[in-house]
């Protein structure tokens, strides 16, 4: 018996290094894959895809109704991570429309040399991704929004929303949604009520917002 215990153990190393090989967000796409397995995702419907602020609106369909709506956000991701899982959580849905909110991240990670630039340029390798795969849908981009916690990021976030905004006037098929003007006080500061304690997610007030804003350009 005992001369079987070093195997075991081999096994077992070896399952927790091909598991920590994973790519960031692994578990969050093979959990939808499950959830599809369970239940048929709709067919035909708004797909909205991105970070945390999509993922916590969990309530999403209620702020739309009379929509066909999947949220397939992940929180903490940013754009190469958004186009990584592409394959899986875009394209096989063979959504009518797809809403995007994704940047923040990007210009809050490790590498302080992200700019909105570089958030622009990785917004249109995604955008191109799923044009090409769906040349006739609406792609809408939600700005990225002055979160509180993150008003050192804020020039940035100009930057990159300005670029992704004049990209976007080139398609008739596409959207930019300007939410961060939205959240902006008088004196240009950003409005705390519409954030929950940590200043970087929003309230049910923020997302009323989002709502008015967002939804002028989705289809039926």
């Amino acid at each position: 018996m005992h001369k079987r215990i070093p195997a075991i153990i081999f096994l077992l190393f070896i399952s927790s290094f091909v598991f920590s090989q994973q790519p960031a967000f692994w578990n969050d796409i093979q959990a939808f894959k499950k959830q599809d397995s369970a239940e048929a995702p709709p067919k035909n419907a708004i797909l909205f895809v991105g970070s945390s602020s999509f993922t916590k609106w969990k309530d999403i369909k209620d702020y739309f109704p009379g929509y066909s709506i999947l949220n397939r956000g992940f929180g903490g991701s940013s754009l190469p991570d958004v186009i990584r899982y592409a394959n899986d959580i875009i394209i096989p849905y063979d959504p009518k429309e797809v809403v995007i909110y994704c940047g923040e991240n990007d210009l809050a990670g490790p590498d302080s040399t992200i700019t909105g630039y570089v958030v622009a340029e990785r917004f249109k390798e995604l955008y191109n991704i799923i044009r090409a795969k769906f040349p006739k849908i609406p792609i809408v981009y939600v700005s990225m929004k002055p979160s509180p916690s993150r008003k050192h990021l804020f020039n940035k976030m100009e930057q990159g929303n300005t670029l992704i905004k004049e990209f976007l006037k080139k398609d008739k098929r596409s959207g930019f949604v300007d939410v961060y003007h939205l959240m902006l006080s008088g004196d240009g500061t950003p409005v705390k009520e519409l954030f929950v304690e940590d200043m970087l997610h929003m309230n049910a007030k923020g997302y009323a917002i989002w709502q008015i804003a967002i939804q002028p350009y989705l289809l039926k």
